[in-house]
């Protein structure tokens, strides 16, 4: 497997993980896209989701909150964050599985080819264009036909404000691995793994740039 240690921290920086939440939260106006994106995966019963780059655990506690009975997997290579990914779940009185392991990687707990749902939320605008590529490709082998992957990121900026204020997360996360993203290539890339019928679902204005919602299919039943 590859390094866990070779990866992006939360904001950029190994020491500004413990200020993440709060960051986030007030600059991505996290309680509204979380909300719509939950919206969107509609976790049910017997549903397995996987959440690819987990990191503090936000995206999966409010899954296993909405729907107990689904089964939860947090992906995330930083242990760091896998610590207060472990205490939101126990404050919520909720159960996910927490693995360590880096997107794109080959991961032997999980159970490939029988997973419902792969939902990853800012996190590809870290990655490398290798990463992206290859956590993508690593989502589809995980479903099984018919399963859906979910992506909330950064996308095209559409206005110059927008623009402006991506430029923050550039700066902290890299002008070079945020470039796909600005670009707008991350719908490519999801094809370019095999996904079909992939479609932005929403797009939503924040202080640090507009995040967008994709999502693809894997064919078949």
């Amino acid at each position: 497997m590859t390094d866990v240690k070779n990866f992006t921290p939360a904001l950029g920086h190994a020491g500004l993980t413990a200020e993440y939440d709060r960051v986030v939260a007030v600059m991505t106006r996290e309680r509204r896209w979380r909300g719509k994106l939950l919206d969107a995966i509609a976790p049910a019963p017997c549903d397995v989701i996987i959440d690819l780059g987990s990191g503090t655990g936000s995206q999966a506690v409010l899954l296993a909150a909405r729907c107990g009975d689904a089964r939860i997997f947090a992906v995330d290579p930083d242990p760091d964050v896998q610590v207060i990914a472990a205490a939101k779940a126990q404050d919520r009185g909720v159960k996910i599985t927490l693995v360590t392991a880096m997107g794109g990687d080959r991961i032997d707990a999980l159970p490939y080819g029988a997973v419902d749902k792969v939902v990853t939320s800012l996190v590809l605008h870290q990655c490398t264009l290798e990463a992206k590529q290859a956590l993508l490709a690593n989502a589809y082998a995980m479903l099984r036909p018919g399963g859906r992957l979910y992506v909330a990121d950064y996308g095209v900026q559409s206005t110059l404000l927008m623009r402006i204020l991506f430029n923050q997360v550039r700066s902290l996360d890299g002008y070079e691995n945020t470039r796909a993203n600005k670009d707008g290539l991350i719908p490519r890339f999801m094809e370019a793994a095999g996904f079909i019928a992939v479609r932005d679902r929403w797009s939503l204005p924040t202080p640090t740039g507009s995040i967008t919602l994709w999502t693809g299919e894997k064919a078949g039943r």
